[in-house]
């Protein structure tokens, strides 16, 4: 019996940070068995991960699953390549907007569909220094607004 909805398991929250998120796309994931036990623990990081395209196909590479402690001799290598499950259309306009615009594809999150494990991937460029520090000015000052805020209210 499957389980609607989705529910969250892992977030890359540096790829925010270090890129600009121009789009988002959702691709499945080839798993094994005890792959998907050991991220129903939880036991999944996704901080350096990326994504290439080689002969049509689309890859994740050094996304961490940590392996079962129950899984033994099923227990697949913990930073295996694993495949990224697409239409091949989809795949190819990536591919040459990567190509052409010098973009990257980057894991944002990775979560349970329907009881389908789920990437969302984004389209993103790289931010250089100056930008962070635009976005941790714009961050600075919306608290300051909203503790202003708060003070003038009581």
């Amino acid at each position: 019996m499957r389980t609607k909805g989705t529910k969250r398991i892992a977030e890359n929250r540096q790829a925010r940070h270090e890129y600009f998120v121009l789009e988002d796309f959702e691709a499945g994931i080839e798993l094994t068995g005890t792959e998907v036990k050991s991220i129903r623990q939880g036991s999944v990081n996704l901080k350096d991960s990326w994504c290439s395209i080689e002969n049509g196909e689309m890859f994740i590479k050094q996304m961490h699953i940590s392996p079962y402690e129950k899984g033994n001799i099923y227990n697949r290598d913990p930073l295996r390549v694993r495949r990224l499950l697409m239409h091949k259309a989809e795949i190819l306009r990536l591919y040459g907007k990567i190509k052409q615009e010098g973009l990257t594809l980057v894991p944002l999150s990775l979560y349970f569909k329907d009881s389908r494990v789920k990437v969302q991937l984004g389209l993103c460029k790289g931010k250089k220094l100056y930008d962070k520090r635009a976005d941790a000015a714009k961050r600075d000052a919306g608290r300051a607004i909203d503790r202003a805020m708060k003070e003038r209210n009581q």
